[in-house]
């Protein structure tokens, strides 16, 4: 007869990380660094909810000390823009209830930016109201390259009917007399 599986307790995962997490407590060198961890995280999280979305994964917390934060970003770029939303984060980080006056910036390359999601593009087809009013617009437009454009567009969008006349063609369009260099 087959005995039945062992009965997980609350305190362990699956994966047994809570039973790590435990061990480390235990330990006055290894509760130091788990209560570190977690500090960084809870920091890192308030600064989540004050920047992009996008600049979201390119930092690490470092440091919390004496009123300055020192955080380790993923390139100079991210530097820049971060110093440029620096008083911000401050603010809504004391707002949070972190002493947080200063943040320090280091950059360092090996930092990977997590991969972001481009935003679908929001087209719609042009219906046939929105192709009235381009046809209306094309036959108010002065001859230049704005008429040029939209006749363009009304010919890709209609292409079994007549093609448009542009309400320009080169010869038309007036160009700037080229002037010679003397040496």
């Amino acid at each position: 007869m087959a005995s039945p599986p062992p009965r997980r307790t609350r305190s362990t995962s699956p994966s047994g990380s809570a039973h790590l997490i435990g061990w480390l407590g235990h330990d006055s060198q290894a509760a130091s660094v788990l209560a570190t961890a977690q500090l960084h995280l809870k920091v890192r999280a308030a600064i989540g909810e004050a920047i992009p979305p996008a600049m979201r994964g390119a930092f690490e917390v470092i440091r919390l000390e004496a009123h300055a934060l020192t955080l380790m970003v993923s390139s100079a770029a991210f530097a820049a823009k971060f110093r440029q939303i620096a008083p911000r984060v401050t603010t809504h980080l004391q707002s949070s209830g972190w002493n947080v006056n200063e943040i320090k910036l280091r950059v360092q390359g090996g930092l990977g930016l997590p991969d972001t999601k481009k935003p679908e593009k929001e087209a719609r087809a042009l219906d046939q109201q929105d192709l009235q009013a381009f046809e209306e617009l094309n036959k108010n437009l002065r001859p230049g390259p704005l008429a040029d454009a939209v006749a363009r567009l009304l010919a890709h969008h209609q292409p079994d009917q007549q093609a448009i006349k542009p309400a320009s063609i080169p010869a038309e369009t007036p160009q700037a007399p080229l002037t010679r260099k003397s040496k």
